[in-house]
């Protein structure tokens, strides 16, 4: 069966999204995703309050519950004829354990309120060259991202702030995830087997690329702009291709992350005495994606990603992918130049982009709330 037939059929089956954000931010690089943090979901809403009064109400809601789910707690008592105040699924005291929840607003929620409040450079998410986007799966008013270590906490969580919220805003689409245990070491591997999420910014350089610095709207500094992107992985076409073709279409080892020219998945590539890409294909993705310039250095991204699966599609096929998630001061300037710099790599012939969206963080306020000044 072709490629193309391959994603028609299975065009339904797909995946969700993560951030880092109001609750769960942090100034350096190390929050990548703490090690205990192997379950996620993410599930994009929209309002159906109708009113600004109800929206700030429906936020004033959703507040409450974050905050009360991020702390060790008796869930209230109420009559005997009433429902109870929590579904009980961990136990009569819950533990959040490393549970983090962060909350990230859409476009389209500035559309419906606060319009004056909306960060310059958020927009709507763009379709590239080779998405296969489907809109159900893209956009949303607001963004919830879940983590922790354990996955019926995580789920507790989404329940909780479901059932608090109802009537106001409702799941647009939703998507679980997971990372794997390191193997033997480093960073996790996705479902291509090659590791994921090597480099990162860290420290002053995390600060710089990803927390919004715009003296015209002082609301926002210290927030960052999140970027979601749903991958569809043709696990099929993929795992047909040789390992050669596999390691140069990334540029790495597949056994040890290292990239071609290197022996461990923490070596710099040395482009510049590979300038032919005689060892690492200059089509390789992580040439396209980070080629290590002075020019391309204010593009560079925090990411992170967690792996989904969803059983399978309609003719059979596994449906797999990847959650890919990246964190920047400026969309255009950063994200976008990376994607446009990835337009027709090899790599496309194996993912289908389908979903996610352009979300803004806010930054951490006094008492943690989650509408960071918005409201």
């Amino acid at each position: 069966m072709s490629r193309r037939n391959f994603l028609r059929g299975g065009a339904a089956g797909i995946a969700g999204v993560a951030a880092a954000s109001g609750l769960s931010a942090c100034t350096d690089g190390k929050h990548a995703t703490a090690a205990t943090q192997y379950e996620a979901s993410y599930a994009a809403f929209d309002i159906t309050a109708g009113t600004t009064g109800e929206i700030t109400d429906l936020l004033r809601t959703l507040d409450t519950h974050v905050a009360r789910l991020l702390t060790s707690h008796v869930p209230a008592a109420v009559g005997i004829s009433a429902p109870p105040s929590d579904s009980g699924t961990l136990g009569p005291v819950v533990e959040p354990g490393s549970l983090t929840i962060s909350v990230g607003y859409g476009v389209s929620f500035f559309d419906k309120a606060f319009g004056d409040r909306r960060p310059t450079g958020l927009a709507a998410m763009r379709t590239f060259p080779n998405d296969a986007l489907i809109e159900d799966w893209c956009h949303g008013d607001l963004l919830v991202e879940i983590r922790a270590s354990r996955r019926d906490v995580v789920l507790h969580a989404l329940r909780d702030i479901t059932r608090a919220t109802r009537g106001g805003m409702q799941i647009k689409w939703r998507q679980d995830g997971f990372i794997a245990d390191p193997r033997p070491e480093g960073a996790p591997r996705n479902h291509f087997g090659f590791k994921d999420g090597i480099v990162n910014p860290v420290d002053a350089d995390y600060r710089r690329l990803t927390m919004i610095d715009d003296p015209a709207q002082p609301w926002t500094a210290g927030g960052s702009f999140l970027v979601v992107r749903l991958i569809r992985m043709l696990t099929e076409f993929w795992d047909r291709i040789s390992i050669s073709e596999q390691e140069n279409i990334f540029g790495r080892s597949r056994d040890s992350g290292a990239p071609l020219d290197g022996d461990h998945e923490n070596n710099v590539p040395r482009y510049e005495l590979d300038p032919t890409g005689e060892v690492i294909p200059l089509t390789a993705h992580i040439r396209l994606a980070n080629p290590r310039q002075p020019a391309t250095d204010d593009s560079r991204i925090f990411r992170r990603a967690y792996n989904y699966s969803n059983g399978m599609d309609d003719n059979g096929n596994l449906d797999m992918g990847l959650i890919f998630t990246c964190l920047q001061a400026d969309i255009r300037r950063q994200f976008e130049a990376v994607q446009t710099r990835l337009i027709d790599e090899p790599l496309t012939d194996y993912i289908s982009p389908f979903g996610g969206g352009y979300f803004y963080l806010p930054p951490v306020v006094s008492g943690g709330s989650i509408t960071g000044g918005i409201v």
